[in-house]
């Protein structure tokens, strides 16, 4: 991928992180755009062409979660949050928002760049007829799902719930956000649910430890089809 391809819009009103973060990029091949105010960081997504939008929730004029709420509104260009509120309840609100990722601060450098790598990266699953990750193999139109060219049988709701996962891949997808996409609706009871439904999807992939993992659990959040 040719990073300078892309243009990165940066929001963020802390001079120091925002110096940093600018030089950081530009020195791996971004091109970057600056706003230290929402107003500003929103006329910018409108006017010109960014790639993608690193937004912090604590600007001077207006939250960040507005921010997001209406750059939603007028495009699909993906939003990371990097902010010091490391609640659950604010990185649930923001991905439920549709933001593609939550960073906290203090944070890596490298755990930045790599999630910038993965929002960026284009996967045109919906044309797609198979997926293929490691030693998976999705076949969408067959229903058919095969490790080491091995058949596995799923359930309905358990082909729904990782053809969900991957076609997403290297997002965090919120309980909220799957059980509307998989039931219609949610409810804090069905989390149980969702949960046996994944324990069942990863045991049948063989998934037992790290090294085999397909599907990662982002505690008290939701689930991630692991990328990089």
């Amino acid at each position: 991928m040719n990073n300078q391809e892309h243009t990165i819009l940066l929001i963020e009103d802390d001079e120091v992180l925002q110096r940093f973060l600018s030089l950081a990029l530009k020195t791996n091949g971004y091109r970057v755009l600056q706003a230290k105010e929402g107003a500003i960081g929103l006329s910018v997504v409108i006017n010109q062409h960014v790639d993608l939008v690193l937004l912090d929730l604590g600007l001077p004029d207006i939250d960040g979660f507005e921010v997001l709420e209406n750059i939603k509104k007028v495009s699909l260009v993906p939003v990371i949050i990097i902010s010091a509120r490391g609640k659950e309840f604010d990185k649930v609100s923001a991905l439920d928002m549709g933001a593609n990722d939550y960073v906290t601060k203090p944070f890596n450098i490298g755990e930045v760049l790599a999630r910038i790598r993965v929002a960026l990266r284009n996967l045109p699953m919906q044309t797609e007829k198979e997926f293929t990750y490691q030693n998976l193999t999705i076949d969408f139109d067959k229903y058919l799902v095969s490790v080491n060219g091995t058949d596995i049988h799923l359930t309905p709701i358990e082909f729904k719930l990782l053809e969900l996962l991957v076609k997403h891949q290297g997002k965090v997808l919120t309980h909220r956000f799957i059980q509307e996409e998989i039931w219609g609706y949610h409810t804090v009871d069905d989390y149980q649910s969702l949960r046996v439904f994944m324990a069942s999807i990863r045991k049948k992939l063989g998934q037992t430890n790290t090294n085999s993992s397909y599907i990662l659990t982002e505690v008290g959040v939701g689930y991630r089809f692991k990328d990089e």
